[in-house]
This record gives structure tokens, C-alpha cells and sequence, in this order.
């Protein structure tokens, strides 16, 4: 049950926050919180008649799909069955970049510029609207409510992102206070911060925990390690994202937090993708996204085959995904969960791994600390970092027109700033950079990750 605090934040202070953003965060949770429950043939439907009224939409006020609605003699309001989504090519990360302005509706105000490497290395800039924003808030919502915790009971987020790190301004310090939130930085991973981490953690007692799992595992490694007990706080839950969820990460989370762990799966450029339940199942997001499975040449494969996992998102108007390739590998499922939900399961995800590099020093710090300096520099198209010892990290790069000497000096000086300077950094420019066996990229291949 829901103590008075988190009823008055989750209640009021939150929707008053969300509506001062012009967010419709609340009424969508409250309808996703309703069709959640629905028949999956009525879901089916509800799909295909926001897919019908998002391409319409498209082909009214965005000028790449009124032109490749147009070149394909594509009519919108012909669309009956989700199968006929398969009528319409890929999009891909080239291609937005290509088309970045024309893929803007020209009714869109108050776009969100973000910058993301995607899973596979591949830098991307996109918007997002604040229909697109308002329906991944309440997506986020309504999965937390599922493993009973709500917004404003305490919170510890181990999380990396500069958006996060870069926005610790007064007015968000005030606003984690009042939803008790409070956010730990997962780059740096010594052991002097994670005692930190552990005894802020203890300290504040939160009930859900929210990172990536590799960062929430080294972290509750190193409290067996030491002998810290973190099982006795009353942490309900911890909810993973952003990487791909090792069974072993799972025991040592559930073990040493003595909770439950909730597997996320999603991006800022995708969304908000599927959420664990707590009877164990990845229940898409399909009042909001479709879900497609394809081969290397792009057929949509049956349930329990893996392949490319693509995504259309039906509320992105402002700023389309449709059909957009994830760079993930995937499986989806045919079953209907226990819990009763009609939403349809992902089986399972693959390749999303990041591991951990490890400095000159042997501080142990998150491979976003790398990813993120690679990531903002616009004329790399993509990338693949290999630490190969403590002495030496390997760069593959491919570019549009090549690196100049200032961009290379510039990721050298930055990369030595987070391993150290007695680190040798090799960065080659390649055209392409190889998949891993599992034929995904892996953003960092660590040799000495620390276990």
C-alpha cells in the first residue's frame, strides 16, 4: 500500500509537474492502465487504426513520407491489417541523417533534440515531440506500478547519461528531493565510490532500485565483497534498462538487495519497448508500439525466430519512427502471460551488452564513459572501442569523410582523460566496423573488465 507521501506526489506534485510541461503523462497511464487488460484481438485493432491515422498524419505534414508515400502510390487510408505496414521500407539511422529536417512535421512546436549511439555504435540525432514523450512517461508509469511502487517512493538511480548528469540544476535537485529521487553517476566504479554508493543507498532506504544491470551487479558484488548487507532495507524491486540482463546479474541483484529484478527494454530513439511483469513476462508496449522480427534481408520472421528487432512507435506524429531498425536482435513470443494481460511478449533480447572498461589506475568505470565522447562528434557514422589491456584501448571508426588530425587528437586527449594518460589509444579508420559472432556490434569488447 501506498503511503500518504507517494500518494500526494504520484497523485498531485507529479501530475502538476507533468501538466506544467504540457505532458499528457496521466491520462495516457490511466488509459494504457485500462487497455492493458484488453483481448489481444482487440488490441490488434486498436493498433491498426493508430497506425492509419499516424501515416495519414504523415502523409499530410511530413514532407520524407508525403514523398515516399507519393514515389510507392502508398494511400494511408487503405491500411486494414498490420501486415500491411510491410508495404513501406526500413527506416535506419542514414537515413534519418539524410533526411533529419524533412522528417520533422510542420505542425510540430517544442521538439526535443537528442543525440543517441543506438546499439550498435552508430551515432543518430533525432526530436521527439511532446505526444512522444508524454506516452514513454506514462509507459515507464504504468510498468512501475505493476511491481506495486509508484512515483514518490524512494528511489536510487545508477545511471550515466550526461542528459541526467548534465541537468543537476537547482530546480532538478528540488524536484528528485520532492519525488525522493535521488541519482548516483555509474561512470566512475572505484571502490572508494562504490563504498559511497553503498552507504548512500543504506542511508536512504530506498524501495526500488533503477540502472543498468551491469553497474547494479559490480556494485552488489562488491557489498558480498566487503560484507556490506544491503538485503535488509526493504528495496521492493530493481528495474534494469539499457543493456541486455545476464542471468547471473539477475541472482547477484535479487540476491544481495534481497528483491525482485524487473528486465526493461527500450531507447530514447525507439521508446519505450517492453516492461517485465512480476509473473516473469517482457510485455510489449502495443497500445503505443508495433513490433516487427526481421531477417538480414529484411523478412518479418515468425514468433520464436531471431532476428532485427524493428519498431513503429504510433506516437511519434511530430517526429515519425516508422518501421525503424533497432540494431537489436530479438525474439517474439505467441503465448499469453499468466498475469492476464493481453499485451504481446518479446521472448527474448539479445546483443545489448556494454561492459565495463577499467582505467590505468584499475578504477572501474561504465564503457559509456567512453561511448558518450565518440557519440557527440556528428561526422562519425559509427564505432567499436576494444580495450585490450590496461596499457592499451583500440578505436575502430568509420566516417563519412574521414578524421582530420584535430579529431583524433581530440578523442585521444579525451579517452586518456578517463583511462589515464600512460594509456596508449589506437584509433583506425576503417569502412565498417565487424559485428560480433552474435552479428550485433558491441560498443566495448573488455579483456579486463573487472569481475
Amino acid at each position: 500500500m501506498l503511503n500518504v507521501y507517494t500518494r500526494l506526489v504520484s497523485g498531485m506534485l507529479f501530475p502538476l509537474h507533468e501538466r506544467l510541461k504540457q505532458h499528457t503523462s496521466v491520462k495516457v497511464r490511466k488509459s494504457l492502465e485500462a487497455t492493458q487488460w484488453f483481448l489481444p484481438e482487440k488490441i490488434v485493432r486498436l493498433q491498426v487504426e493508430r497506425l492509419r491515422q499516424l501515416l495519414i498524419y504523415a502523409n499530410t505534414h511530413v514532407p520524407y513520407y508525403q514523398s515516399l508515400f507519393t514515389c510507392l502510390n502508398f494511400q494511408p487510408v487503405t491500411l486494414n491489417t498490420l501486415s500491411d505496414l510491410q508495404r513501406l521500407p526500413f527506416l535506419d539511422k542514414s537515413t534519418i541523417r539524410a533526411n533529419l529536417e524533412a522528417l520533422k512535421s510542420d505542425q510540430a512546436h517544442g521538439l526535443a533534440r537528442f543525440n543517441t549511439g543506438g546499439s550498435n555504435g552508430e551515432p543518430l540525432v533525432f526530436f521527439i515531440g511532446r505526444e512522444r514523450v508524454s506516452h514513454d512517461v506514462a509507459a515507464k508509469w504504468r510498468a512501475t506500478r505493476w511491481w506495486g511502487v509508484d512515483i514518490g517512493d524512494p528511489e536510487i538511480v545508477v545511471w550515466g547519461s550526461p542528459i541526467e548528469l548534465g541537468t543537476q540544476d537547482t530546480v532538478r535537485v528540488v524536484r528528485d528531493r520532492l519525488f525522493r529521487s535521488k541519482l548516483l553517476p555509474a561512470f566512475e566504479m572505484s571502490d572508494e565510490k562504490i563504498v559511497h554508493f553503498l552507504e548512500t543507498i543504506r542511508k536512504f532506504r530506498p524501495k526500488m532500485l533503477f540502472g543498468y544491470p551491469s553497474a547494479l551487479s559490480h556494485i552488489a558484488k562488491h557489498a558480498d565483497k566487503t560484507g556490506i548487507k544491503m538485503h535488509d532495507l526493504g528495496i521492493q524491486v530493481a528495474f534494469v534498462t539499457s543493456e541486455r540482463l545476464y542471468d547471473e546479474q539477475r541472482q547477484q541483484i535479487s540476491s544481495t538487495f534481497g528483491c525482485r529484478v524487473a528486465n526493461g527494454y527500450g531507447g530514447r530513439d525507439a521508446g519505450f519497448i517492453a516492461h517485465e511483469c512480476p509473473a516473469g513476462s517482457m510485455h510489449i508496449t502495443a497500445e503505443d508500439v508495433i513490433v516487427e522480427v526481421i531477417d538480414p534481408q529484411g523478412n518479418v520472421l515468425p514468433y520464436g525466430e531471431a532476428g532485427e528487432i524493428v519498431v513503429t512507435h504510433l506516437a511519434s506524429k511530430d517526429f515519425p519512427f516508422i518501421r525503424y531498425k533497432t540494431g537489436d536482435i530479438g525474439v517474439l513470443d505467441d503465448k499469453l502471460c499468466e498475469c492476464g494481460r493481453g499485451l504481446p511478449l518479446i521472448k527474448e533480447i539479445q546483443g545489448r551488452s556494454t561492459d565495463f572498461i577499467v582505467a590505468y589506475d584499475g578504477t572501474v568505470m561504465h564503457g559509456l564513459a567512453l561511448i558518450y565522447i565518440l557519440r557527440d562528434m556528428p561526422q562519425i557514422k559509427t564505432f567499436k572501442i576494444i580495450q585490450e589491456s590496461l596499457e592499451l584501448t583500440r578505436v575502430q571508426i568509420v566516417t563519412e569523410a574521414g578524421l582530420s588530425q584535430a579529431d583524433i587528437d581530440q578523442i585521444t586527449a579525451a579517452f586518456k582523460a578517463r583511462l589515464g594518460h600512460g594509456v596508449t589509444i589506437e584509433i583506425e579508420q576503417v569502412t565498417a566496423v565487424p559485428a560480433e559472432k552474435s552479428g550485433k556490434f558491441r560498443y566495448v569488447v573488455s579483456k579486463v573488465a573487472a569481475t
